[in-house]
């Protein structure tokens, strides 16, 4: 997934994180209180990172008819988008659906 939306030479980071780590990094780089199921970070223009909070995106799951994992798939495919330089909006959300069938994700 990673190299068909960011490229090979793309350098990135993927970190599992429970909800208190989410949400200071949240505080900290978006100065939002909330706990983010994802949150991504462009270090530059080929190194990145990706943060995903598990105990806040699994009940999420059901709400978009997706396994446990396949939210998950779905999360991480929507923080490469945006570190691809993507905001929310109809082509982003038309990109994440194009990737989930192209890796059969459900």
């Amino acid at each position: 997934m990673k190299d068909a939306i960011l490229g090979k030479k793309y350098e990135l980071s993927v970190a599992f994180v429970g909800t208190a780590r989410a949400q200071k990094l949240n505080v900290a780089y978006r100065k939002k209180t909330y706990v983010p199921n994802v949150l991504s970070f462009p270090l530059d223009d080929k190194t990145g990172e990706i943060y995903i909070c598990p105990e806040i995106a699994y009940p999420e799951a059901k709400d978009f008819n997706l396994t446990k994992d396949g939210y998950i798939a779905f999360l991480f495919i929507h923080g490469l988008l945006h570190l691809k330089g993507h905001d929310h909006g109809a082509t982003m959300e038309g990109l994440e659906q194009r990737y989930m069938k192209r890796f059969n994700i459900a």
